[in-house]
């Protein structure tokens, strides 16, 4: 790609995280990369569907390949790497055909039969397929692995030698880690049976590192077999280091739960005579009640849940910012990331050079950032949905044009964001029906709130001016004649628990001028009917 002076100066300074994992790079080669460029690579264990951590870290590697490409031309290419030899130790629920799966327990995934029926070599095969769909949907970009090919094809033949040649010292790292009893019966080697061709968890004996050759015993008969072209496989620590060798990775990024694994793993690498990559630990996401998400408890939001409910460029914009930090994962957070992504998007046209770099936006769309100032927000499209009593998008949208012409009667104005209104508005509709409608409850007035009220809905009456912040200066005047000046909170309150049936909502003078006097001052009749 071709970018300017300018900009590969500014990325080289920039303080956002992708340009600081960026020059880790630049200092691991100050002469320049090696032959074939920079590798970075994400994993992926194919026992279940790809998911929300797949997506993570496939996004935010691409941004700091993405930040190196500003600062130098360098080559580089991701992989992504599936661990499609481990063994299936338990049926994952859902799955069809349990019985049959049961019988493959302990096989490598990439020799399970696919249960699904459609095609697919095995079940590791299937779910590869969904994997590489996954990532297409998205427009990574990415060169795919699978480890069984790697392993059978021979690819990781030399790196498995290497192994073997530093089994003793590869072991007095591994079993200081380890519990008494699983010292005895530990190996960084699993051989595959010939028997049964499960992977095999138990102690080796090394014969010959450079034909490969180890002896075990599988059902009471001592086997001595090759671990090479997929006849064994590595412990997963060992593996991990094994393939950064074989593949020359220069960069991996892993979660905080894996410190452990990193460091374990580094020192195998070195022992190999590789160093191991750069990277960094990010924080693990959280459910609303501060849990760590997981598949198997099925906590937290899915991909597709949240991209029911919002584009697909407010998750990227959420899984960028603060990585380090844990964040809660939960339906509540969308409308906010959705609004944030809009108003980052919009502020980054007239930003200084410095400061683009530093804005998310600029990360999420990999510098090609499209032209977007949206009038409305996401957060008012709920509320003039519930105000609006409808799931309709054509009578959402009779208001916004209504709006719009008001802001601009130039028609031609808001054309171009058409689309993007229009995509809001069905999320929007999602959103409510799904989440704000089962927990609305429009409360009666009391007695000073209804005197505020109607004051409110006199001086609309009177008010034919449709300008949001004039409309917010009136509902201040309002809140002013009622409230002490200490007790405006509770007039906003008033106004959000009796009109929209919620504890917080949007700016009003915003919503009225969206929603229109007429039909607000319906809704103030209603809250003093109650």
């Amino acid at each position: 790609m071709s970018v300017p002076t300018e900009l590969r100066d500014a990325a080289k300074v920039s303080k956002a995280w992708p340009y600081e994992e960026a020059r880790k790079l630049l200092k691991r080669y100050p002469d320049g990369p090696p032959t074939g460029g920079i590798v970075f690579e994400t994993g992926y264990g194919p026992s279940g569907l790809p998911h929300l951590g797949t997506f993570q870290e496939v996004a935010r590697t691409l941004m700091v390949r993405h930040a190196l490409a500003e600062m130098v031309d360098w080559p580089s290419r991701l992989i992504a790497f599936s661990d499609d030899m481990d063994g299936m130790r338990k049926v994952p629920p859902g799955v069809p055909h349990q019985d049959m799966m049961h019988e493959h327990l302990d096989q490598p995934l990439s020799k399970v039969p696919d249960p699904y029926g459609c095609g697919h070599e095995s079940y590791a095969d299937h779910n590869n397929g969904l994997l590489r769909q996954f990532l297409d949907r998205f427009g990574f970009d990415y060169e795919f692995l699978a480890s069984s090919d790697c392993y059978f094809s021979g690819r990781f033949d030399e790196a498995l030698k290497s192994v073997l040649r530093s089994y003793d010292a590869i072991m007095g790292v591994m079993l200081p880690t380890l519990g008494e009893a699983r010292r005895k019966t530990y190996s960084p080697v699993l051989p595959i049976s010939p028997k049964s061709g499960k992977v095999l968890q138990l102690p080796i004996e090394l014969l010959d590192a450079e034909t490969g050759m180890v002896a075990f015993e599988d059902e009471g008969e001592r086997i001595e077999q090759s671990i090479l072209s997929g006849g064994a496989k590595l412990q997963w620590k060992v593996d991990w280091a094994m393939r950064w060798v074989a593949l020359g990775v220069d960069y991996e990024m892993s979660g905080k739960d894996l410190i452990d694994s990193v460091t374990q793993s580094s020192k195998i690498a070195r022992i190999l005579g590789a160093r191991s990559p750069e990277g960094f630990n990010y924080e693990m996401f959280l459910d609303e009640n501060g849990e760590k998400i997981s598949k198997t408890k099925g906590n937290g939001v899915t991909i597709d849940e949240w991209l029911t409910y919002a584009p697909e460029e407010s998750l990227a914009f959420y899984i960028y910012r603060d990585p380090r930090k844990a964040k809660q994962l939960s339906f509540s957070v969308i409308p906010k990331a959705v609004d944030e992504y809009y108003q980052f998007l919009a502020a980054y046209p007239e930003q200084e050079l410095e400061k683009k770099l530093g804005n998310p936006v600029h990360h999420v769309h990999a510098g090609n950032v499209p032209d977007v100032d949206l009038p409305i927000s996401f957060s008012l499209l709920l509320n003039l949905v519930g105000a609006a009593g409808t799931a309709d998008d054509g009578v959402v949208w009779g208001f916004v044009d209504k709006y719009l012409k008001k802001l601009n009667p130039d028609e031609w104005a808001w054309a171009h964001l058409h689309d993007a209104i229009d995509r809001l508005i069905g999320y929007a509709i999602a959103y409510f029906r799904d989440f704000v409608a089962p927990a609305l409850d429009r409360r009666a007035p009391t007695a000073a709130e209804a005197s505020a009220l109607r004051d409110l809905d006199d001086r609309l009456g009177q008010h034919g001016n449709y300008d949001p912040v004039e409309i917010q200066n009136l509902i201040y005047e309002v809140g002013n004649a009622h409230y002490e000046k200490e007790a405006l909170r509770d007039w906003f309150r008033a106004l959000y628990e009796t009109l929209l049936g919620s504890s917080q909502g949007p700016r009003m003078g915003n919503f009225i001028a969206l929603y229109g006097i007429d039909d607000t001052r319906k809704l103030i009749a209603e809250a003093l009917a109650r």
